[in-house]
């Protein structure tokens, strides 16, 4: 009900006037930039998801576009971004050509909706178990791109970047800082290539960004929070938190999106 009235009456301009709805949005900004402060990932993950309780998902993913590129490039810095670069270059050109392929999906609706929830669940299932693979260099060349047009795929039809190039690069074997920065730059080129298939589709316009840009702040203090607390806790109990949260999360999303299918 609070989603139906939101969409009826949406224009991401309108919504600057919203206090009510400006306070759901900067929370949502600020628990997944908090997360992604202390974890390295989430952001988009957290707001596509909360976010899409009560607007359209390709709605969020306009919100999305400037805090995930600018907490992105924040998080991508480092002495070996070129040789890390060099070695992703595949995948992130599948990425791009998966978004290209799919783009438009996002704007579907309930379909959308229910992607999405699938999405946070196999997530989150695959984070609760701990679900690693180990990726030989041998099988890189042909393994990256598959990864990444499958990615950006999924990124088109859902507006989050994380299945399957999470689990892909942890099964690299990076070192902790470097798989940050890895996970970093792919989420950017997914960034960059979602925004541009919002702003053909119409999805991105000038009060879009606007309201974007508006939610950057918030995002920017979570993260620093995030990262101010990340050598204070046990990363990993924090984990199996925001993964319960996301099951639950997903879950919702698909039980939601089924009942209005029928």
């Amino acid at each position: 009900m609070i989603r139906a009235l939101f969409v009826l009456n949406y224009s991401p301009m309108s919504d600057l006037l919203s206090a009510n709805l400006w306070v759901v949005v900067a929370a949502v900004f600020v628990l997944g930039g908090f997360v992604k402060g202390v974890v390295g990932l989430g952001l988009p993950t957290i707001t596509m998801g909360l976010l899409s309780i009560v607007m359209l998902p390709a709605q969020a993913a306009a919100l999305l576009v400037v805090p995930s590129l600018v907490t992105n490039l924040w998080q991508i810095g480092g002495p070996d971004f070129a040789v890390l670069l060099k070695r992703l270059a595949t995948l992130l050109a599948g990425v791009c050509v998966g978004v290209a392929l799919g783009a438009g999906w996002l704007g579907a609706g309930v379909g959308a909706s229910l992607g999405l929830g699938a999405a946070l669940v196999v997530y989150a299932v695959l984070g609760l178990l701990h679900w690693r693979l180990h990726v030989r260099p041998a099988l890189e060349p042909w393994l990256a791109p598959l990864v990444g047009v499958t990615t950006g795929l999924l990124t088109a039809a859902t507006g989050v970047f994380v299945i399957p190039a999470v689990p892909y690069l942890q099964a690299l074997g990076l070192e902790k800082d470097k798989l940050v920065r890895a996970l970093g730059l792919s989420f950017l080129v997914s960034t960059i290539a979602l925004g541009l298939a919002l702003g053909h589709g119409g999805a991105l316009s000038a009060s879009a960004l606007t309201g974007s840009l508006l939610a950057l702040a918030p995002a920017l203090a979570g993260m620093g929070v995030g990262q101010w607390l990340r050598s204070r806790v046990r990363p990993e109990a924090f984990k199996n938190l925001f993964f319960c949260g996301l099951l639950v999360l997903g879950l919702y999303l698909i039980v939601r999106g089924g009942l209005t299918l029928a």
